[in-house]
């Protein structure tokens, strides 16, 4: 009986595990070979959230919003809020790039930089100090891209360089950074889902999908890849839940790389264009018109006189590439010259016409009528109307000049609103033209601030505008 328990004893003790100390050597030898790729990339991941950090703000926001609580259909009730969202130095110089929704409404921006790394090595404590909070100035929005560029008065400040987001591909690690429900210096790390995800079929704005894990705080932070270059700038989610669910997406660092460019020279975004309107080839279309191929980019128009028409464009011709890279549909056209083209660039588009075969070097213009044209006008110390917002110019020949025929011979137009300002500012758009206040005519720049002065705070303001050739009203209660 003896013999048969510790028979059954050895047993146990070789299938649980426990074998003779003479053969651990080879098995844990083998175990650390196993082991070492994992501790190599875990090691390789540390350091560059090590090098990446110090680049990474948040940025904290005093705005106005619809009080929480409201009615669905009262968007006069408002409070003031307090928000954050995250940022990314691209200049050592203080410029910042974050989401253009992060500031919406805003009338104070602050940016929390981080603990410098050789700060941070004096202290002991796994939690570091906060580093230091410091005021920062909206140099400029653009809300095509929500994209924003925020200055602070710092130098020599860490920054991250830009990456190449036409080079990414899907299965690619990249690593997240921000301050997701205001929790500072949080990293994930995830894929890259998806290149060129477009949300709606019409859609000419396309982003960076991953997996990487992205919740409310994120927006504005840097989405970087295993060399620690920002490939995007993560800016929402789709979510059922309302946190992660492995869907988040980040603006291409190429359309961050022209649109940071452009409002840190003129605080404005300018769009790109060449006089032609370009459509998806499909296989009926082919068809019907006699295509070389079934895939890729037709001219549907061409407008006379633009620079397309003048460098020889013709509609029905098949692009074939810009700039070397093939076209493969008509948003992927639209988006390299609209985001990723500078005015005044030339493009290289290969044609295919008929049996023929060649290349037009095309001029980049500015998007015609394009409403951000008039912000270059006004300045903030003489055109600005505080009441509502926004910064406006009289309407003399000159300006009339530049609008397409209005419905009235008097007004004052909207060349941009001041991001700082509170709510009523939100209700006007770039291009706007204000007719009259509660009924009262407006014909300069003078009759509308004594028109929005007028009402007593709570009273209503109703403002008659027109707006791509239509009249409507806009109304708000005066603060």
């Amino acid at each position: 009986m003896r013999r048969r328990i510790t028979v059954w004893a050895f047993w146990l003790w070789i299938t649980c595990g426990f074998v003779p100390t003479s053969v651990l050597p080879a098995q844990t030898s083998s175990h650390q070979k196993d082991l070492l790729p994992l501790e190599e990339l875990s090691s390789s991941l540390e350091a560059l959230t090590q090098r990446v950090s110090p680049a990474v703000v948040q940025i904290l926001v005093s705005a106005y919003g619809p009080t929480p609580g409201a009615a669905r259909f009262a968007p006069d009730v408002l409070s003031q809020q307090r928000k954050s969202g995250s940022g990314v130095i691209l200049d050592p110089e203080g410029y910042i790039v974050t989401n253009a929704h992060v500031l919406r409404g805003a009338r104070q921006v602050r940016v929390v930089l981080p603990v410098s790394p050789d700060e941070t090595v004096k202290w002991q404590s796994i939690l570091k100090p906060r580093g230091e909070v410091v005021s920062a100035h909206i140099v400029g929005v653009d809300r095509h891209t929500d994209l924003a560029v925020l200055k602070v008065d710092k130098r020599g400040l860490p920054s991250l360089e830009l990456g190449d987001s036409d080079e990414l591909r899907p299965g690619q690690l990249v690593m997240a950074f921000g301050s997701p429900l205001g929790l500072e210096n949080t990293v994930t790390l995830g894929t890259v889902s998806a290149v060129g995800r477009q949300l709606h079929p019409d859609d000419r704005m396309i982003y960076v999908q991953t997996d990487a894990s992205i919740n409310p705080g994120n927006s504005g932070g840097p989405l970087v890849d295993t060399r620690g270059r920002v490939i995007g700038i993560n800016t929402f989610i789709l979510t059922q839940s309302g946190g992660s669910e492995g869907l988040g997406f980040a603006v291409p660092s190429n359309v961050v790389s022209n649109v940071f460019r452009q409002i840190r020279a003129s605080g404005r975004v300018r769009s790109g264009y060449i006089g032609v309107q370009a459509q998806t080839v499909t296989p009926t279309l082919a068809a019907g018109l006699g295509l070389a191929q079934d895939r890729g980019v037709v001219l549907a128009d061409v407008v006379p006189s633009g620079s397309g028409d003048v460098a020889g464009l013709e509609i029905g011709d098949l692009v074939l590439s810009l700039d070397g890279k093939v076209m493969e549909n008509a948003r992927q056209f639209h988006v390299n010259i609209r985001y990723q083209r500078a005015l005044g660039d030339i493009v290289a588009l290969e044609v295919h016409r008929g049996s023929r075969k060649f290349v037009k070097r095309v001029s980049v213009m500015e998007q015609p009528n394009d409403p951000g044209r008039f912000a270059e006008l006004v300045s903030r110390e003489t055109d600005l109307v505080e009441k509502l917002g926004v910064l406006c110019i009289s309407l003399d020949g000159e300006i009339r000049k530049m609008l397409p025929q209005l419905r009235k011979l008097f007004g004052v137009l909207v060349a941009g609103s001041v991001v700082e300002i509170p709510y009523p500012g939100q209700l006007f758009l770039p291009g706007d033209v204000i007719y009259s206040v509660n009924g009262r005519n407006i014909s300069d720049l003078a009759e509308l601030r004594s028109a929005v002065d007028a009402p007593n705070a709570g009273d209503a303001v109703v403002v008659q505008v027109e707006r791509n050739g239509k009249l409507m009203y806009l109304a708000f209660r005066q603060e």
